[in-house]
């Protein structure tokens, strides 16, 4: 009966969905009670983050399990741009950590309370990114045949890192993407462009689109080890 239940679920199907699932809900029941037991706001922005965050992974696993079925080339594109332009948010909670001990948090919970909540929201973030991408590298390899995974995967975390750079300290969001395309594209020129000017720019992303490339390497070479 379970099973049932779970199949007709498309985002319930597998197992890691179903975990996916579950330390989402930690995550959210975390800043839930927090909110209610000190009665601030304070971090309720972090369950926004999450389903931001969700967004591409469903756009990918759509993606991955049905792309065979897709009778238009222009939807699965429109679907891949709509995917790049999300995916970003999921690994722009792993600088939510910031908040931590910043001025921003209004400390009315234990400091290791805050640590374990933002640590959980940055790891489904992470997990999400991670699979996410896993799902689009797949389906690259399948129809492109590309003999070094680099080739796809250093260009899409060095997007991420961008799209982590211009979230956090420009203060776009996807949205931004619509209703506020020339001002977005304006100060994204500036930091191509002007690479040595902007250089705390260029370091963070060279940076991250490094780091965010080893752990996604890191896992999933880890995933064949353990089993």
């Amino acid at each position: 009966m379970l099973n049932l239940f779970y199949s007709r679920i498309f985002f319930l199907r597998s197992e890691i969905d179903r975990l996916l699932a579950l330390s989402m809900m930690f995550s959210i029941a975390m800043t839930t009670f927090r909110t209610l037991y000190s009665g601030h706001l304070t971090f309720i922005f972090l369950i926004w983050n999450l389903f931001l965050a969700w967004i591409p992974y469903c756009i990918s696993q759509w993606l991955y399990h049905y792309q065979n079925k897709m009778k238009s080339r222009l939807i699965f594109a429109l679907a891949f741009v709509i995917w790049l332009a999300f995916v970003p948010n999921t690994f722009y909670i792993i600088t939510d950590l910031y908040h931590i001990g910043d001025e921003y948090n209004d400390f009315s919970m234990p400091q290791w309370f805050d640590l374990a909540m933002i640590l959980s929201f940055a790891w489904n973030g992470l997990l999400l990114g991670i699979l996410s991408v896993r799902h689009i590298e797949k389906m690259v390899q399948k129809n492109f045949s590309l003999k070094n995974e680099l080739l796809f995967l250093y260009p899409v975390m060095w997007l991420n890192a961008l799209g982590v750079y211009i979230g956090r300290y420009l203060r776009f969001n996807t949205w931004d993407v619509v209703s506020n395309p020339f001002h977005l594209m304006r100060d994204i020129a500036d930091v191509l462009l002007h690479p040595f000017a902007e250089k705390y720019a260029t370091g963070m992303i060279f940076c991250f689109s490094i780091l965010l490339t080893l752990i996604y390497l890191m896992l999933k070479k880890l995933s064949k080890a353990i089993l």
